[in-house]
């Protein structure tokens, strides 16, 4: 992309346009938790998801799709914003006693779509804040049944609302209640439009399946949960069918970020928390009979924040006031393009930024790495910039294994100033991080010596 096409892709993304369906779809997002990018049978895994595949074989299948964090609660506000993480201010992962959470100040999905007439519901994992102002009822949401935070984080309510209805959840039977409460809330919002955000815990960690699915895997206990999961998505499909919902119902399902200590990152480098594909690049497929091409695939480049602007469309709904960083892919959906224009996608850990995506190219500027020479005598982990950005072509070389930076230095230069040209548009965190980063000069010694950090 030159930079012409870069600023009239800014320019659209500032400035998008609606156009309303015949009628609003009623909308399920599934979010799984850590569900890694070769997790499913349809992106090649041998754990058996018939259900999530007949999402594949119904929809369509995008092979180029991203969280827009490798960890859980910046993804989620990504999810429900469709801004980068870094704007909303929820950069890292919320623990159970902060006191911060998604800033009111930033319009979620949910809140968009009441303006629009819908009925919504979330069932599962929050995780953008536990205090009252901060839960899902607060956030447009007329119900919410699930876990505030990740299931490993301790205390561990279940709740309702903002009541506590089990002090410590039973995560055995856990998908099982979550899959109730969904099937539920489908049945009672016939009536009129509906949005469902079922974000399951699953397959986070600790790996608990309920009695019948314990041992069912060939997979062990990962392949227990992702299997019940799958089972979920079945039900929930069920529902659909059984009150005449399917044909007018938009059924999205996706994860988090990528496979955190079990799981299958797929054929790419990196897991979660780390900004190679592993970490980030998940699968998502859609269904939408009548609307969505059965058994299609998308190799376009997305991301999960594009999934506010897209539902503003299928809702006719007026998009928050804030500027987006999503934009509306409804055109790949429909199958009207294979391709947008869109600006340069960063890839962020904490407040730094360590990459940017343009195309099929991938531009490594920085990564975090032990500070051998650093105070603390263990060696403290520091971000730092790459003695040479590392360059990748995705499309031919998707692991991130073949640096090509030597051979295209116009390609990493426009990446570059297209990274330089978004900087002054993020936050005073994003700069500061950035300036501090680049200011450290790494030089490697010879073969098997320690690099040494030189400071200006």
């Amino acid at each position: 992309m030159n930079r012409r096409k870069f600023l009239a892709a800014a320019v659209a993304l500032a400035t998008p346009t609606i156009r309303a369906f015949n009628q609003s779809p009623n909308i399920v997002l599934i979010n799984a938790d850590d569900l890694g990018y070769g997790d499913v049978g349809c992106y090649g895994s041998r754990i058996r998801t018939p259900n999530i595949d007949r999402l594949a074989s119904e929809g369509m299948r995008f092979t180029d799709f991203y969280a827009t964090s490798s960890v859980c609660s910046p993804s989620r506000a990504a999810l429900m914003t469709g801004r980068y993480p870094v704007r909303t201010g929820v950069a890292g992962v919320l623990q159970p006693f902060d006191t911060n959470g998604l800033p009111a100040s930033e319009t979620t999905v949910a809140q968009m779509l009441k303006t629009a007439g819908y009925r919504t519901m979330c069932v599962g994992k929050w995780h953008l804040g536990s205090r009252r102002e901060f839960m899902p009822t607060n956030r447009g949401f007329d119900e919410y049944f699930g876990i505030p935070y990740s299931n490993d984080m301790w205390p561990l309510p279940l709740m309702r609302g903002t009541d506590v209805v089990e002090e410590t959840a039973n995560l055995e039977s856990i998908t099982v209640r979550y899959t109730e409460q969904a099937v539920s809330f489908i049945q009672r919002s016939k009536e009129s439009p509906f949005f469902l955000y079922f974000a399951h815990t699953s397959p986070h960690i600790p790996l608990l399946a309920s009695v019948k699915f314990r041992g069912g895997s060939e997979l062990g206990a990962y392949g227990d949960v992702v299997e019940e999961m799958d089972w979920s998505v079945g039900e929930v499909l069920r529902a659909l069918d059984e009150n005449g919902l399917a044909e007018n119902t938009l059924v999205l399902f996706t994860s988090d970020n990528g496979p955190w200590y079990q799981g299958s990152r797929g054929r790419f480098r990196g897991r979660k928390g780390e900004t190679f594909e592993g970490g980030m690049r998940v699968p998502f497929l859609a269904r939408l009979p009548g609307k969505i091409e059965p058994g299609s695939v998308c190799r376009a480049m997305a991301t999960n924040m594009d999934f506010l602007p897209t539902l503003a469309r299928a809702s006719n709904a007026a998009l928050p006031a804030q500027p987006l960083d999503g934009m509306d892919i409804w055109p790949l959906l429909s199958g009207e393009k294979t391709e947008l224009e869109r600006q340069a996608f960063l890839y962020f850990t904490l407040w730094h930024l360590q990459c940017a995506r343009v195309g099929p190219w991938k531009l490594h500027l920085s990564r975090f790495n032990k500070n051998a020479w650093g105070p603390d005598p263990a060696g403290g982990s520091a971000n730092l910039p790459l003695a040479k950005p590392e360059l990748y072509n995705l499309e031919n070389d998707p692991e991130e294994t073949y640096d090509c930076s030597q051979r295209y230095p116009k390609v990493v230069a426009d990446i570059r100033a297209m990274v330089e040209y978004m900087l002054p548009t993020l936050p005073e965190q994003v700069q500061s991080a950035w300036s501090d980063t680049m200011r450290r000069r790494v030089t490697f010694t010879p073969a098997g010596a320690l690099p040494v950090e030189e400071k200006p």
